[in-house]
This record gives C-alpha cells, structure tokens and sequence, in this order.
C-alpha cells in the first residue's frame, strides 16, 4: 500500500522547479517507495507565479505568504528553495509545525542560522533533507568506496574544484545575492558550500584550514524590475558588490591528507567546472560534473608511469539502476535532485536519515564561517573533529 504525502515548495525559481518535477518523477524511478508525493502547495512572494506554478504543475493551491504553508495540516513535508537569507526563519517556522524538511544549501547565511535550523528540526522530531546534490552522483559514491577500501591507498592530497561564469559579466545585476545581508558570503554559500561537503563525503573532517578571498567583479548595476536568474541590468545605478567571487582555501583533514578547495563564480571560459582529483599512495581517482557518469581511475602496483582508465558507472554504482538499465546510458543535474527527493522521503516513511541532512549542513557552514575568519586575517583556523 502507497501512502500519499502531501508537499508544498517554498521558493519556486530554477530550484523550485528541480525540486517539483523531482517529486512528480518519484514514482517512475522508485515504485515501491511507500510515500507518494501530493502537490499540495506552491508559496513564491512574486504576484502570480505561484498561480502560474500551480497551474503548470499541478498544486492544489497557490499562496504568496509562505506562513500559510506552515498553517497548513494537508502538508507533511516541505521544500525550502526561497533564497539563503530566508532559509533560517522558513525552515525554523517549518519544523517547528511539525514538518518534515528538504532545504537547499546552504541552509542561511551562516553557522549559527544552519544550527538553528537543525536544532528546530530535531527538537520537532522530523526528517531533514538538504540540497549537497553532487554527492548523489553514482559515481562519486562509487569514488567513495574505492577511496575507503583503500583502492587507492592511503590519501595523501586532494584538490576539490567548484569553476563557473554565471556572475562573470560585468553587467549582471546587483541583486540579492552579491550583498552580505542577503547574500552572505558569495561564492562561499553558493559554490563552496558543495566544495566543503564533498571534501567531508570522500575524506572525511577537516581538521584545519587557510583561505583567502577576492571580489574581483567590485561593482554591478542595480535592477530596475524584478528579475531572475543571474540576468543583466546594463545601464543602471553602480552599486558595491559587498561578498566575495573566489575563495581558494588549504586544508588539513583528520586523517593527515591534505587538500586544495577552490571555487570561483566570475571564471570567464569556465561553465560548471566541478570536480575533484584525490591522490593516493597506490593510485588517483579523478571525476568532472560535465563527464558525470565517468570516472578516471588509476590503480595498480607501478607507481610511476603507471596508467589511468576511464570506467563508466552502470547498475552497480548508487543509484544508477533506477534511471538507466546498463553501463555508459548517461544521467543528468535532475536525476540527482531525483535521487535527493528518494533519500528524503524514505527517511520520513522509515524515520531515521539517508543521504545529507542538516547536520551535513552544519558542517559544511562550520567549514565557510572558518574560511570566512582565516582570509579576515587569521591564517590557520581549526576546526572540530567528530
């Protein structure tokens, strides 16, 4: 028997959609999962976009005023895709009326929002989801296995790399997510969040760590409209871009590797350059987001000269069989907010977590607020090790 679940999606920009279209998808990859999906809601502040979401959707209702979404006893699970500054206040309000919570990264603007957060979600009792969707990809758990069964040997360094130009124009518009109130620390929320969570997903805890920021993009033109997206808005009133556009960061991590993390969002010729090389005493593995379903891997007993292969992740790897029935059938950005959506709703139908939740969060913002006061001048930061 297949229990409906009602839902509701807070925020519906680009990542409102993802995560809409990922609960419609659930049945087709994963029929015998328990819980089926009711759109129950859609909350978006912009006048008629939750009415046309909706309608274009399938929700049974649109609101403007997400605390209506709270209020509401149809809903039981709830997407938070509004943008970083309202994540703590959303989510808080949301697990505190009980209800179960799938928000994206970087869970606020800081460590002390993602805590506030978790600490509401496990003081209510519900199952928590957040958006680390690059940890997802098969074949980065398949990277995780051989890394912790020693396939590699012993880790010595690693390089994690998060390269994008959709802040690059000179002329994108100065909107929410260039200042500090609203947009924290830049590039740190936005790319290195993923950075630092993956470094935890494969290696384990930082155990220190050394930053260094720049904004190299100091002043954008102010919007006239509302917009969306990273749009243009040429010609208007200059204004200061208040957080930073690249983050290159040092780190030590518990088990005595160590590693380079480096995001940047203005990298002009750089569209979604995400990856990581670790390298090990026996050999290296090597994945690139553009190339999702590949792994380069080198293994054997040569050392030097010794070659690398290319495999292609199939049924074997994570959660590859639900999509695609064998080897080098390739899956897309959405399928792993797919994937995302199974974890979280199999962790309300057995009430115990899989995949990233907020304590992931909590984590990686521990990890940004840590670069944050290394590049204001501080050198080496520590950091808690579980």
């Amino acid at each position: 028997m297949v229990d409906a679940l009602g839902v509701a999606v807070v925020g519906f920009g680009w990542m409102g959609r993802v995560h809409t279209r990922a609960y419609a998808r659930l049945p087709h990859h994963y029929p015998r999962l328990p819980l089926r999906p009711e759109l129950i809601t859609v909350a978006e502040e912009v006048p008629g976009l939750a009415e046309e979401a909706a309608e274009r959707y399938g929700f049974a209702s649109a609101t403007r005023d997400w605390r209506e979404v709270a209020a509401d006893p149809r809903v039981r699970a709830v997407s938070v895709t509004a943008p970083n500054f309202l994540h703590r206040e959303i989510g808080v309000a949301m697990a505190r009326a009980g209800k179960h919570l799938w928000i994206e990264k970087p869970v606020g603007l800081s460590g002390a929002d993602a805590r506030a957060v978790a600490d509401a979600a496990a003081g209510a009792g519900v199952q928590t989801a957040v958006g680390f969707n690059y940890r997802n990809a098969p074949a980065v758990e398949s990277a995780r296995e051989l890394i912790a069964s020693g396939g590699i040997g012993r880790v010595t360094h690693a390089r994690v790399r998060l390269l994008s130009d959709y802040a690059a124009h000179p002329d994108s518009a100065l909107t929410w997510r260039y200042e500090r109130e609203r947009g924290g620390s830049g590039v740190l929320g936005d790319l290195a969040s993923h950075g630092a969570d993956l470094a935890y997903f494969l290696l384990g805890d930082i155990a220190s760590l050394a930053a260094d920021t720049a904004v190299f993009v100091p002043e954008r033109s102010r919007p006239a409209g509302a917009t969306a997206g990273h749009t243009l808005a040429a010609g208007g009133e200059r204004g200061p871009v208040e957080n930073e556009d690249y983050v290159s960061c040092l780190l030590r991590f518990a088990s005595g590797a160590r590693g380079v993390l480096e995001a940047c969002r203005v990298s002009v010729g750089e569209q979604n350059n995400y990856g990581f090389e670790v390298h090990g005493t026996e050999g290296a593995v090597f994945w690139d987001f553009r190339r999702m379903n590949e792994l380069r891997v080198s293994r054997g007993g040569t050392y030097q000269d010794q070659p690398v292969s290319t495999v292609y992740v199939g049924p074997g790897d994570g959660e590859f069989a639900a999509f695609q029935p064998g080897a080098a059938n390739a899956m897309g950005y959405d399928d792993l907010k797919v994937v995302e959506a199974y974890r979280f709703l199999r962790s309300v139908a057995e009430g115990k977590p899989y995949g990233a939740t907020l304590t992931d969060a909590v984590r990686a913002a521990a990890v940004l607020d840590a670069m944050t006061v290394s590049a204001g001048g501080r050198g080496w930061v520590e950091l808690p090790v579980s």
